[in-house]
């Protein structure tokens, strides 16, 4: 403000004629030479100066952020210049913070840096800021004190002392309000956590404003899904306890369910309406549905591909949702935009990430015709990369009228994971860990190390994924793991060391390809209990196989799917091998809500493996059933059975309905429900006749139940056998404990 009046006070007493400058003087400066200022002023001698002129220069050196008081006259074809400049940040120090990583992190945010000046009036915003920072992992009540260390040269050091305190957890979180919603499929939408025991390698049981309003938008967005297009859902927590303790709550109001009535178009008088008309088809499945946002965003998309695929130039959209009743209507308007083109984009912010990444997602460069809905894409691009804690847009005019300035601001968050889990149930206990970079050297690509330990298996696997390899949109994958088997009842145990290198891409839309090559090597030892099967096959084997898979999906949304089916279909095909094999895979899954809290699925899965070159098939590369996808029977314990041992066949099928049934128990049991019927067999034996194929259809009807418990999730399945082969082991009672921290 005071640089506003400055500025005025010189306009007003300056010289109401033009002069031109013959002579310029600069006094006071010290660190910015003459020729600096010059240049930043943007000056020329022997030029004629009015004014508004003279303002222009003194707004030019101000906006430099070199100088703390600037004076200038301009009397008898002299230009004086008189500056005091501002002091220079030697250092900034955290004292109170030990962490290399956050204290990077944390600096980077401010807006004060090291060799920059010093200008007071931001030293308020940047406590703000390391408060705000602070509060994002859980220290919510903070304190931080200032202190400036003034030398000699006019520099200053920078000291900001931090009095962290204890950081608030999560005691309970709640949901209230007409929320039709259970808690317990609510929890899981929401990525804040209740503080307990077993979550202590979880940040995101800490009270956190950042994750609290992500909560919010994630609730809301699960809701609209549904079909409550005007939710509303509001966040507050009690006051802390001695213990550092606070409850959150969420009010939720759902309101009305809505169905779409009517889907049109609104196109301009200037465009071809018949360039538009094949998107009716893809209105009539719409029509009668629920509402969700998804779905809009899906036939938006469909939009473009047909804008892109007519080469049409400047065209945008919008959508109006009219509510009436219990419906509303989509109206699509489709016009031409100002014919704009993006001079540059700035980006800003990003003290860690590559700049290339941050471009890499967008859908607008230099020279492209200006859009509306392509930066908010962009922007939505930046944020599904879960890099940045905060991610907005700009725009800005150009330097000539036409052209539009992007300027995308991001906020740096740690992108390092650790995650555990364990379980205990009926089959065994388990134990899972993972530590991963979703960020290595900034350059956005995730780095991976797993450990799964259970009775009979230990692997650790190494995945190195780049999700926008080359900026090509295609995700690029290579990884190393190693297995070890340890089967004391079939008399054998064997360490199999594989990598691999893939690629994944969206060949047509919601078409995707995944081709992979795996170079594998399998040590098999046997014991003399071991049967005369394995025996035959002890030894070492390698094998170079080519794997790819097609998938079609075309769900809703990939978490928890209420509409829309997936298929995929993979193929591995031997390159080298010693006993070479062809595998092909089939899976089809189809979703459909029953009501808002229930939804049926039906799952089908078919495999069969065959050796060839008049080879077998080796034991460990057979086909199994696990018992999620047959429940009712022990994992991998029904089909062709070689004395003792298990062992696979060559063809797999299994098939299952399933429904929830949410509202069969009361809220307060935390327990969901659910039905299933599974169908599945397991048959053929190509190594010898001797052996029963076992081609006979298992099946199975239950009831599955997921429990909150104060100790973690626990499931239960109850189970029926329908029919089996006399040789199958049964299951008919399965529990599991399990949780991450």
């Amino acid at each position: 403000m005071l640089k506003i009046y400055l500025i005025l006070f010189c306009s007003f007493f300056l010289n109401l004629s033009a002069e031109v400058i013959q002579k310029l003087e600069i006094k006071g400066n010290n660190r910015i030479s003459d020729e600096t200022i010059k240049v930043y002023g943007e000056i020329t001698i022997d030029k004629n100066y009015s004014n508004n002129d003279v303002n222009e220069i003194l707004k030019n050196l101000y906006n430099t952020n070199f100088f703390e008081d600037i004076k200038i006259s301009l009397n008898n074809g002299i230009l004086l210049i008189t500056v005091k400049e501002y002091a220079i940040i030697n250092s900034i120090d955290l004292r109170g913070e030990t962490s290399k990583n956050i204290r990077k992190l944390v600096l980077g945010q401010l807006s004060l840096k090291v060799r920059e000046s010093f200008i007071e009036s931001k030293l308020s915003q940047d406590i703000n800021l390391l408060k705000k920072a602070y509060a994002s992992i859980g220290f919510n009540f903070i304190e931080v004190e200032a202190k400036i260390e003034k030398f000699e040269g006019n520099r200053v050091n920078l000291v900001y002392f931090l009095d962290k305190k204890n950081k608030t957890n999560i005691a309970k979180i709640n949901f209230i309000g007409d929320k039709k919603i259970k808690d317990k499929r609510l929890r899981d939408i929401i990525v804040s956590e209740e503080n307990k025991f077993w979550k202590v390698l979880s940040k995101n049981t800490y009270l956190n404003n950042s994750n609290i309003e992500l909560d919010k938008r994630l609730l809301i967005n699960y809701y609209k899904s549904l079909g409550y297009y005007d939710v509303q859902v509001l966040s507050s927590n009690a006051e802390v306890s001695q213990e550092n303790l606070t409850n959150l709550t969420y009010t939720i109001n759902a309101g009305t369910r809505y169905r779409v009535n009517k889907i049109s178009t609104n196109v301009s008088e200037v465009l071809d309406k018949n360039s538009f008309v094949g998107l009716q088809d893809s209105f009539k499945k719409i029509i009668g549905k629920y509402y969700s946002p998804f779905t809009v965003k899906k036939l938006l998309t469909e939009l473009d591909l047909l804008i892109a695929e007519k080469d049409l130039q400047f065209i945008e959209h919008s959508v109006n949702e009219i509510l009436e009743g219990e419906t509303i209507e989509i109206k699509i308007n489709i016009f031409e935009g100002q014919k704009e083109l993006v001079e540059r984009v700035d980006i800003v912010g990003n003290i860690v990430t590559d700049e290339t990444v941050i471009r890499s997602e967008l859908l607008l460069d230099e020279g492209d015709p200006f859009n509306n809905l392509k930066l908010d894409q962009s922007i939505a691009k930046l944020k599904s990369r879960n890099l940045f804690g905060e991610v907005k847009s700009e725009i800005l005019d150009g330097s000539v009228k036409g052209q539009k300035i992007i300027k995308i601001s991001v906020e740096e968050k740690p992108t390092g994971e650790i995650s555990a889990g364990a379980g205990i149930g009926t089959t065994g206990g388990s134990f899972t860990a993972t530590i991963t970079e979703n960020n290595w050297l900034g350059k956005g690509i995730a780095l991976a190390t797993s450990l799964d330990i259970s009775k009979e298996t230990f692997s650790g696997a190494v995945t190195y994924a780049n999700p926008n390899h080359n900026f090509s949109g295609n995700a690029l994958t290579y990884y190393l793991a190693n297995t070890s088997n340890k089967k004391e009842e079939s008399g054998y145990k064997n360490n199999i060391i594989s990598s691999g290198i893939g690629t994944r891409f969206e060949q047509y839309r919601n078409v995707y390809i995944a081709p992979k090559l795996n170079l594998s090597y399998d040590n098999l030892k046997v014991e003399k209990t071991a049967s005369d099967a394995l025996k035959k096959q002890e030894g070492s084997f390698t094998d170079l196989n080519f794997d790819y898979a097609i998938t079609l999906d075309n769900r809703d949304r990939v978490y928890a799917p209420t509409d829309g089916y997936i298929t995929n279909f993979s193929q591995t095909i031997p390159i080298y091998a010693d006993t070479p094999y062809l595998r092909n895979t089939i899976s089809f899954s189809k979703y459909k809500a029953i009501t808002a809290n229930a939804t049926g699925a039906f799952k089908v899965y078919a495999t069969g493996i065959n050796g060839l070159n008049n080879e077998d098939v080796r034991l460990n590369k057979r086909v199994k059933l696990s018992s999620s996808r047959l429940r009712g029977f022990e994992s991998g314990k029904i089909g062709p059975k070689d004395g003792i041992d298990y062992v696979g066949g060559n063809y797999a099928m299994a098939s299952t309905f399933e429904v929830s049934l949410p509202n069969l128990l009361p809220e307060a049991t935390k327990t969901d429900v659910g039905l299933f019927l599974d169908v599945g067999n397991v048959w053929e034996v190509d190594y010898s006749s001797q052996i029963d194929d076992s081609n006979k259809i298992r099946s199975t009807a239950g009831i599955n139940t997921g429990w909150s418990s104060p100790v973690g999730p626990m499931s239960f399945i109850f189970s029926k056998n329908i029919s089996k082969a006399s040789t199958d082991i049964v299951e008919t009672f399965n529990f599991r404990l399990g949780t991450s921290f």
